[in-house]
């Protein structure tokens, strides 16, 4: 029951404490700003509480079993068991460190923090309820960064036995098998890390392929990977339905037109992620939405109202912890009146899948189509010193330019540590470089970085250790 309310009037409300909202309020307070910000559960959101770090958590500990069970190195022999608590509460310490450290910045930052639920009463103020009060919060200027949650399929509920990404993560054991419904970045993260635990899983995807949003150039080893890992893929494959028992669920679903049955332990529902806009009023206030029930926003962030901004996944655009905290600096940036705007050239998408993806910038596909001819080079993995040397020789650097003026505009890595070296490829795209920038660079050797020099100067025709074709 609510015992008090109160009411007070602040500078900039950021609503959400994700990487979006975090990001924001600290951008914001260091331009001068007086910064509330209301969470209604954890400090780091889904990103941070049950996402992306807890995911990345149990993917490296996973991948440490499998090359502890089976070394790559000839000469070491290793025996390994699992103890599946012990891992999950070296996770959880993992994201508590983190977690903690946002909140040493909210305070570092002089950012108030108020747990709770907003809900818009005008258009400028906001009601805020907490367990045991209540209080309504008159703004200035606002940021909407509250996030989004799992898609649930309408005729396969979550329940005991089907579970989202979030129940995944935190289940207590390995289970003996697992049935993945969605064969994109979360389902095939998820699925490959339980099944480098031990568990039997299966994959089930709607379109025709695992990754949808990568060629198949790129998915090849992923699916390699994924078959050594005895994980059976079903594409084209549409889910029906469920049955639930004590101690397992079946589900049922069609593949050509022809209906299949698989039973395991568990079912893990990883479809695409709704925003979470239904739930703050924005009907009161008149904030324009799309079909889908994003947030409709400018090249500043700003919504049809002026004072109200919104960020991240209850926007436009691929739903990526990186990119909501981008947005919030602009619109932070844009409140304090700098001349800001979003520039959505240079966003890497990551696959933490074994071997990694990334990609930033555009694909040959799009290269072609927006400038006709263009430049590509691929450098393989297998003729990197340093990759051999890791044993992890599986993969290449692939970079496209426009072919005219030789400027790079995209670029694609599969393999080991694709996570990281997308990072200078990045870079150089927002910097306008050419290929000839690129390989002018001199790389360290002997180092996985040298790759993409190496398919710089394949691309411009000179290559040293591939033979030219």
């Amino acid at each position: 029951m609510v015992v008090g309310e109160f009411s007070e009037d602040v500078d900039v409300l950021v609503i959400g404490g994700g990487p979006g909202g975090y990001v924001a309020a600290i951008r914001a307070a260091q331009l001068g700003k007086q910064v509330t910000l209301i969470e209604r559960d954890k400090l780091g959101g889904v990103c941070l509480n049950v996402g992306c770090i807890p995911s990345k958590a149990l993917i490296s500990a996973a991948h440490h079993y499998e090359q502890a069970k089976e070394t790559p190195f000839p000469g070491i022999e290793t025996t390994a068991t699992l103890d599946f608590a012990k891992v999950q509460a070296w996770k959880q310490s993992v994201v508590d460190k983190m977690t903690g450290g946002v909140k040493t910045l909210m305070k570092g930052n002089h950012i108030r923090v108020i747990q709770g639920e907003a809900f818009f009463s005008k258009p400028d103020e906001v009601r805020v309820m907490a367990e045991h009060e209540s209080q309504t919060l008159r703004f200035q200027h606002c940021i909407i960064a509250t996030g989004s949650r799992p898609v649930e399929l309408r005729n396969i509920p979550f329940g005991p036995r089907v579970l989202s990404s979030t129940e995944a993560l935190a289940l207590d054991h390995v289970p003996s098998s697992l049935i993945v419904i969605g064969g994109g970045y979360i389902g095939v993260e998820l699925g490959q890390a339980f099944a480098k635990f031990g568990a039997k899983v299966t994959i089930v995807e709607g379109l025709s392929a695992i990754l949808p949003q990568f060629d198949a150039q790129l998915t090849r080893l992923v699916q390699r990977n994924l078959k050594k890992n005895q994980v059976d893929v079903y594409t084209d494959a549409i889910a029906q339905s469920v049955e639930q028992t004590e101690d397992g669920v079946t589900l049922t679903f069609t593949v050509g037109g022809e209906e299949k049955r698989v039973s395991a332990e568990y079912v893990l529902v990883t479809v695409g992620r709704r925003p979470n806009t239904d739930e703050l009023g924005l009907e009161n206030i008149g904030v324009r939405l799309d079909e889908r029930g994003l947030i409709v926003v400018d090249s500043q962030c700003r919504t049809n109202l002026p004072n109200v901004y919104a960020i991240g996944d209850v926007v436009q655009g691929p739903a990526l912890a990186h990119k909501a905290s981008y947005e919030g600096k602009v619109a932070a940036e844009a409140i304090a009146g700098k001349a800001t705007a979003v520039d959505y050239r240079c966003i890497p998408s990551v696959v933490f899948c074994d071997p990694e993806i990334a990609s930033v910038g555009l694909s040959e596909e799009e290269a072609k189509q927006k400038y006709g001819e263009v430049a590509v080079g691929r450098f393989p993995y297998a003729a990197n010193g340093r990759a051999v040397a890791l044993g992890a020789d599986a993969g290449f650097v692939r970079l496209v330019a426009d072919k005219a003026s030789g400027v790079l505009v995209g670029a694609q890595v599969i393999g080991a540590e694709a996570s990281d070296l997308i990072a200078e490829l990045g870079l150089a795209i927002e910097m306008g470089a050419s290929l000839e920038d690129v390989a002018l660079t001199i790389h360290a050797h002997p180092t996985l970085g040298e790759m993409i020099m190496e398919a710089a100067e394949v691309a411009l025709g000179s290559p040293v250790h591939v033979v030219s074709r």
